[in-house]
């Protein structure tokens, strides 16, 4: 099952490795920060590189939860793990099969890649990448930054999260 761990910003890769080096793989079976691709443009060249998808948060897929409770006392800069109430809880499965969706995994990164798509009239088609057929989750394009801001139901909430987007080809139908 998956779980969510809290965690301070811009820590997030040095808890994941902390998990991976001191929790027994008997209760760890992975640890993971899912990255998205970005495209930006620096000093007139375009390059890609990987942000954060989730800020502040690791996703750790694990066995046994109350062993992992104890292990994760010895993790220095985790806040919480997720939970309702008092009781923790792993993501839904609907959550985790949306996130298997976008999520590319190997055994170094978790990363959403670059969708590619167009624009006709009003409408954005998704041609390519983990966004294809998923239209209906994007709520503002930035085709100058080359990112969809998409909403999913995530954590008990709704998030806003960036994805890489570029829009290479807009039509306008004749009307």
């Amino acid at each position: 099952m998956w779980y969510v761990i809290q965690v301070n910003t811009r820590k997030e890769a040095n808890i994941c490795a902390q998990c991976k080096q001191n929790i027994s793989s008997d209760i760890l079976q992975d640890c993971f920060v899912p990255y998205y691709e970005e495209s930006r443009k620096v000093n007139g060249v375009r390059i890609k590189r990987n942000r954060i998808l989730f800020p502040g948060y690791v996703f750790l897929v694990i066995k046994d939860v109350k062993a992992l409770f104890i292990a994760l006392k010895g993790i220095k800069g985790m806040t919480k793990l997720l939970g309702v109430g008092d009781d923790i809880v792993p993501i839904t499965s609907k959550e985790e099969r949306l996130l298997q969706r976008f999520i590319t995994k190997t055994e170094d990164e978790a990363i959403v890649e670059m969708s590619t798509g167009i624009i006709e009239g009003e409408q954005v088609i998704v041609t390519g990448g983990p966004l294809m057929g998923m239209e209906g989750y994007i709520r503002k394009i930035d085709r100058h930054k080359r990112k969809a801001w998409v909403e999913l139901e995530m954590f008990g909430r709704i998030q806003r999260v960036e994805i890489g987007l570029e829009i290479v080809e807009v039509r306008n139908p004749k009307g």
